[in-house]
Order: structure tokens, then sequence, then C-alpha cells
């Protein structure tokens, strides 16, 4: 098949594989950065050089005489889970027939997930690089995701939760902390606490950055630059995915009209909310509704800026 026109080719592993003997069967952008791509190959040699994007491969037939030209002794088999992380460098060789799926994501979903998950500094935790792993609960959401039907907008919905699934199993699985970097540059703990919770708390303000900053105790310039590092985007941007995150759990709560789960969610008027709403997950919050997806995690890519 042809080779879709979609931010897909901004992922270098992505574009590495369409240049070599590797076939394309179907691919998607999911929406919040993600991307995913069904592949097939046989008797093949390929190479990733810090792609500056994570990777999630799952073998799903075949692989038996694949391996990293580092390990050769390690071969690939069905079920079997590969994680490339954006400073990853490998060279691989593919021997008999294999198929495959890539989930890709950038690493501010793994900043975002951090925060929310562990409340911890982003930097201080790195995605491990792993080959051949065993994780039924990532290989159980990637057949999920491949049993679905990408081009219909409910089941892009539905992936799209599966693969937030799985960036957050990845963070608590397959993430090793950090403890000895110097963390010098970051918003402390104690002032992520206080900006987050003020925000949750106030779903309807739009603080100016001299607001959030006088809550950490910062100049201006100082948070905004602080907050990038720490959150790995910027405060504005974090608080559309915050204010897009709560209106999703409340769409699943149909006594509220989509004009009140709007002003709950902080939006400044429906078609605000609506317009927003479908930039971020490319359909409307009404259809979100009606597909019952409504409890979708949280945006984290750049539809929210």
């Amino acid at each position: 098949m042809s080779v879709p026109s979609t931010p897909l080719h901004d992922n270098a592993v992505f574009s590495a594989l369409t240049q070599s003997r590797a076939s394309l069967e179907r691919a998607c952008a999911l929406g919040d950065g993600f991307g995913l791509a069904l592949w097939r190959n046989r008797m093949d040699d390929t190479a990733y050089a810090r792609p500056g994007h994570h990777t999630m491969s799952v073998y799903l037939e075949g692989g038996f005489s694949t391996y990293r030209r580092d390990a050769p002794d390690r071969k690939g088999a069905p079920d079997r889970l590969c994680l490339l992380p954006a400073d990853h460098e490998s060279r691989w060789h593919v021997g008999g027939t294999q198929r495959f799926m890539h989930l890709y994501f950038q690493p501010e979903h793994l900043a975002w997930h951090c925060v929310r998950v562990l409340d911890m500094e982003p930097r201080a935790l790195q995605l491990q690089d792993r080959l051949f792993a065993e994780d039924d609960a990532l290989v159980a959401l990637t057949r999920h995701m491949v049993a679905l039907d990408w081009e219909a907008p409910d089941m892009r919905m539905a992936a799209n939760a599966m693969a937030h699934e799985a960036v957050t199993r990845m963070l608590l699985s397959h993430g090793t902390r950090q403890p000895s970097v110097d963390w010098r540059g970051g918003l402390s703990a104690a002032a992520r606490r206080r900006v987050t919770e003020w925000v949750h708390a106030h779903p309807a303000a739009n603080p100016t950055l001299g607001d959030l900053a006088a809550l950490a105790d910062l100049s201006e310039y100082h948070f905004a630059r602080m907050f990038r590092i720490s959150f790995g985007m910027p405060a504005h941007v974090w608080i559309m995915r915050a204010r897009l995150s709560r209106a999703c759990g409340l769409l699943g709560d149909r006594r509220l009209s989509l004009q009140q789960v709007a002003d709950q969610a902080g939006f400044a008027s429906a078609s605000h909310f609506n317009n927003r709403f479908r930039a971020a997950y490319g359909v409307t919050p009404g259809q979100a509704r009606a597909s019952g997806m409504g409890a979708l995690p949280s945006i984290s890519a750049s539809q929210a800026s």
C-alpha cells in the first residue's frame, strides 16, 4: 500500500522502515502525538540512530530469525516486546517473515504521565531499552489496538485511550529512576504541587504567567523556563490539557448537557469547547459521548496548544 501523508513521517523509525524492505499494512495518527503502524518484513537490515521519539514494538507473528546486531544470540518471537527510547541506537537483521506493530510517542508523553502518575520530576525517569521482553499487559493492549478499525473515529478514540494506558504501563514497568542526575533548573516538587493543585481547583480560571509564577514564588521569566523544563511544555498548553482531561471525565455523566460540561471544565463557551475538543481528538464532544468513550485520558500533544 502507499504510505499515507501524515505526521507519522515525522517519526524517524517510521521513516526508516518506509525506506527499507518492510511492507506497511496500515498506519494511523491517533491524535495526542501518537502514531500506530502495522508492518511486515523479511530478509532485511535496518538501523535507528537517536530517533528523538520513543517506539514500542510488539511482534505479532514470526520474528524467530530476527536479532539486534549487538545481541545476535537473542531472537524475536510472537508476543515479544522491544522498547526503543528516543536516544536509542541499534542495528537489526530481519531473517524470516515477521509481522509487528509500532506505537510511536514523544518524550513529553512520559513527562506528562510522570507528573500525573508518580508526582515526580520527569527528568528523573528514563524509559529503558528493552529487547524481546515479555509483558503480558502491553501485549494484550497491542493486540486490542491491532483488532480495531483505525479508520472509524470511535475506534481511533479507543486506540488513543489504549495508547495512553500503554505509556502509563511503560512508565511504571520499564522506567528507570535517575537519582544521580542534577535536577537544578526545574520547579521544586512543592512548587509543582502548588501550581497543579491550583489549576485543578480553578478549572474556569485563565491565569496569567504572573499569577502562576506567584504560586511558585518566582519571576515570570524563571517560572516559564522552569515550568517547561519540569513538564516538557509551556504552562498554557498544560492548562488546556488539564481542561480537556476534565471535560472527558465529565462527558461520562449523561446527566450533564454539553454546555454544562463546557462550563464545569472551564471553557469560555460551548463552541470553544467544541473546537478545542475536535482539534485534540478529531471528533466533537457529542460524538465522543455517543461512542461511549467519554472517559478519555489526558491529552498529551500539540493539539492542545
